[in-house]
């Protein structure tokens, strides 16, 4: 993957994810996916970006 590419579409703050562009607020992948670890979510914090790997 380039970590310097930047998709503006993804606005991303998680500077520890593998997927973050470098230097950039945005995330590097093409897409990504989002879920919830609640069963019935009510709020954006039981929201989870799935495609977060940190950084090794």
């Amino acid at each position: 993957m380039d970590k310097s590419k930047a998709n503006q579409a993804i606005k991303c703050t998680v500077s520890s994810c593998q997927n973050h562009s470098i230097g950039k607020e945005y995330c590097a992948l093409d897409s990504i996916q989002v879920g919830t670890h609640e069963t019935n979510p009510t709020v954006d914090q039981c929201t989870d970006c799935q495609s977060f790997k940190l950084q090794a």
